[in-house]
């Protein structure tokens, strides 16, 4: 028996004493399914303009050699990752990471156009999500979309999601499970502006055009935002715009940890939104002082979000996807250790000892809670997630790491 096993075996016996059986979570932890976000890859480039102007508030900060320039380096590189995860996972996927030898404007893109990602997909047992990019493009330049005055410039928008839903649509049915299409746009004012609700109502009369062809294969999604570079003061989709609409239009609301003040953490408004919403979103990132979409670490925030899915009995109803970028250090690195840290929290939150802790807090015994809760957090969860990793085939502890720095000398290196 190798170390591995020796210390699932004891923590196995550890969480039985409260009811857990470690074998249960570990099923249950199969059936999550991360999506992967592409533009961890190239930062954000996407390949209709790989040396365009990243606009829309977004800023992807660093110059660490060996990003992806093209299609088929980006999907190798996504091979490596999912290679390093336990589990079966999905892809995230935008409207610039398009393939074409012709300069296609994005309200004409089409299926055809993501084709080579639906070969992939289909070959490897990836499900593929779907966004439109409304952001880094001369008709958005001027930091509206959707909600922008200019009815020509506004259809144009509507155009171009409405392509995006087909092209979802198109994934759902293609691969056997439905995509996510979620629609974020960049929209708002630098200063406080005059005019609240002007841009409001024609956000609704564009998302409403959006939306009104039923999609069998295709599940939308709505993204609202705090605050955004460029967009201090108001954002036109804010948390209170897109909740009622959300909550009206009956679709996804997505919510994304770094689109908040840094001192919230979206763990909170979960069980409130599942209460009037079927499904929900969810962009794991990290913001530090701003949305500044850093490397998800297994921190507090991140273990709250995955245990409120799990405490609310929520994991058929969330849809957890990756959300950041960061090009200062190894991109694999960056990606595979967002992704393990995300599954390490769901697992942790499987982990615990839930009954009883309803039992505690339905009978007023409080101090029981509290004290359960803490004895929680050095209980040795890794021993039986280092299990979970051995027994999917995929590397235990820093073991990924060997083949993170191997890829890079291989195939990095030389971009």
């Amino acid at each position: 028996m190798d170390n591995i096993q020796q210390a699932y075996t004891l923590a196995k016996e550890r969480y039985a004493a409260f009811g857990v059986d470690t074998d249960v979570a570990m099923t249950a932890l199969e059936k999550i399914a991360i999506s992967l976000h592409c533009w961890q890859g190239d930062d954000v480039g996407g390949f209709e303009n790989p040396d365009g102007e990243l606009t829309g508030g977004i800023a992807a900060t660093g110059n660490y050699p060996g990003k992806a320039r093209n299609a088929d380096e980006l999907r190798r590189d996504l091979n490596v990752i999912y290679s390093l995860l336990p589990g079966s996972h999905r892809l995230n996927l935008h409207a610039i990471y398009l393939e074409s030898d012709t300069k296609v404007d994005r309200n004409a893109i089409e299926p055809r156009h993501f084709s080579g990602w639906k070969d992939w997909a289909k070959a490897n047992n990836h499900g593929i999500d779907f966004n439109p990019t409304c952001f880094s493009h001369p008709l958005a330049a001027d930091g509206f979309t959707l909600s922008h005055r200019d009815p020509a410039i506004r259809q144009f928008w509507v155009e171009h999601c409405i392509a995006s839903r087909n092209i979802g649509d198109w994934f759902g049915k293609e691969l056997g499970t439905k995509a996510v299409t979620n629609i974020w746009i960049p929209d708002g004012y630098k200063d406080s502006p005059a005019d609240r609700s002007t841009p409001r109502r024609l956000l609704i009369e564009s998302l409403d055009k959006i939306l009104a062809e039923k999609l069998f294969h295709n599940l939308d999604a709505v993204e609202p935002k705090l605050f955004g570079i460029g967009s201090e003061s108001y954002v036109t989709g804010s948390m209170e715009f897109y909740t009622a609409y959300a909550v009206s239009r009956r679709v996804l609301l997505t919510l994304d940890s770094g689109h908040f003040h840094p001192t919230e953490t979206i763990a909170d408004k979960i069980s409130s939104i599942l209460l009037y919403i079927d499904e929900i979103l969810l962009h794991v990132s990290r913001g530090v002082r701003w949305d500044s979409d850093h490397v998800v670490t297994f921190n507090d925030d991140l273990q709250a979000i995955a245990q409120e899915i799990v405490r609310a009995d929520a994991l058929n109803r969330v849809h957890i996807g990756l959300d950041y970028f960061d090009a200062s250090i190894n991109r694999i690195a960056a990606w595979t250790i967002g992704a393990r840290n995300t599954l390490r929290a769901v697992l942790n939150a499987l982990l615990e000892p839930r009954q009883m802790l309803n039992q505690f807090e339905a009978e007023g015994d409080f101090s029981s809670r509290l004290a359960l809760m803490e004895e929680l957090k050095a209980m040795p969860a890794s021993a039986v997630w280092d299990t979970y990793c051995q027994q999917k085939g995929v590397p235990v502890g820093m073991d990924f790491m060997r083949v993170v720095k191997d890829y890079e000398k291989k195939e990095l290196s030389k971009r």
